[in-house]
């Protein structure tokens, strides 16, 4: 057992733990960052403006920049939505991960590979962190003392499975893709734009996508539905693009939350950030932003409960969070229950989706990270062309 008693062990080194870790370690805390190492998260890759702002992101990690998306329509109808004056920057996983993870180390925290097992107490109430270093299932657990833990393992965290009561009863979307090289000379590839499938037969619940990754794309789906065949629909997908033939890099798939648990901490020194509490925006599946807001909060509210002794300085970061980004998720999550369901009103929402007020608003919102008020003409005739939609008396 380690001798060292370190402030916070984080678990988890994706965006959200890295994150958490970087920060706590430039506020002068002593961190260990406890990852499995060679895992990637199946993910579009994109990431707003904003966060390439806020989390200082260079721009070497941009693979590419998508300038507009295009919505396609069960009926294969589709709609353009251009960004007005700006991008939607791309990142593979694997690069910009890792990346965070430097970071986080070269602002002081120390970097361990392995599979997390427990947490526990010993005879003196001091909480240890139990891993299987570099993934070794069949080595011994090596323990290491911590005055705080956050957990940071993803949607099916085990690290919330063993000290967040309710947790393991988060529902997920099951996501898939399969990252391919990118097709050369081909007049349907457009590498600056975002094809989004509203397509029931490649999606019941969900939706698929082809974003551009540079010299890769990612062709991915997600579904709740069980049973659902996942790499059925992107090999469909695949064959209706002309993508059959394009060589598979590799293919990866993980749950993601629909919805934030309900509690995030142990009321004692635990607190989960990131997929592990579930704050993945609905209807759009977008997680990297939220997952690095998260873990910036988790960061301070650990340094606030470490110098304070209060555990209350943790319950906090779920009522910050959800103060900032409560109201999306909410007004995201009734888009996905009503226009999801069925083919008729995807059609429908591919429909309203072409309309000038509802692009100019959509991507302030996506780019920024917070609804736009400035305009509220232009959000009352969403709201009656919307209705239109809703009741079906506005054509699709």
């Amino acid at each position: 057992m380690s001798e060292t008693v370190f402030d916070c062990v984080v678990v988890g080194g994706g965006p959200a733990g890295a994150t958490a870790a970087e920060d706590l370690a430039r506020m002068g805390r002593s961190v260990l960052l406890l990852d499995r190492a060679g895992r990637i998260k199946p993910c579009g890759g994109a990431i707003p403006p904003r966060l390439i702002r806020d989390f200082s992101i260079p721009d070497d990690l941009l693979v590419a920049r998508a300038a507009s998306a295009r919505m396609i329509a069960p009926s294969q109808r589709t709609v353009n939505m251009p960004i007005e004056g700006g991008f939607v920057g791309m990142v593979d996983r694997d690069q910009f991960d890792e990346f965070l993870r430097v970071r986080a180390a070269q602002a002081g925290a120390v970097r361990a590979a392995g599979t997390f097992v427990e947490i526990a107490r010993d005879d003196r109430g001091e909480t240890l962190v139990g891993y299987h270093e570099k993934n070794g299932a069949g080595e011994a657990v090596r323990y290491v003392r911590t005055r705080a833990v956050i957990g940071a393992d993803g949607a099916r965290s085990q690290v919330a499975k063993q000290t967040i009561p309710g947790a393991e009863r988060l529902k997920c979307v099951f996501a898939y893709h399969e990252i391919i090289r990118t097709p050369q000379n081909d007049p349907n590839f457009d590498g600056r734009r975002c094809d989004v499938f509203y397509q029931g037969s490649l999606s019941p619940d969900f939706y698929s996508w082809i974003f551009p990754h540079g010299d890769t794309a990612s062709v991915g789906v997600g579904s709740a539905q069980k049973g659902f065949s996942l790499r059925g629909a992107i090999r469909s997908l695949r064959a209706a693009e002309g993508l059959s033939d394009c060589e598979t890099v590799r293919t990866e798939g993980a749950p993601i939350p629909l919805r934030p648990l309900p509690r995030w901490d142990d009321g004692r020194n635990v607190l989960l950030a990131g997929d592990a509490c579930g704050v993945v925006a609905p209807a759009s599946g977008e997680g990297i932003y939220y997952a690095m807001a998260c873990g910036r909060m988790a960061a301070d509210g650990v340094d606030r409960f470490l110098h304070s002794g209060d555990a209350r300085m943790l319950a906090q970061v779920r009522k910050r969070f959800l103060k900032q980004h409560g109201r999306t998720f909410w007004i995201l999550g009734v888009m996905q229950h009503f226009w999801y369901r069925n083919d008729k009103r995807r059609e429908r929402f591919v429909a309203m989706c072409d309309d000038p007020d509802v692009q100019h608003l959509t991507w302030q919102a996506y780019m920024n990270k917070e609804l736009v008020r400035a305009k509220p003409g232009a959000h009352m005739r969403i709201f009656m062309k919307d209705m239109g939609h809703l009741m079906g008396v506005s054509a699709p």
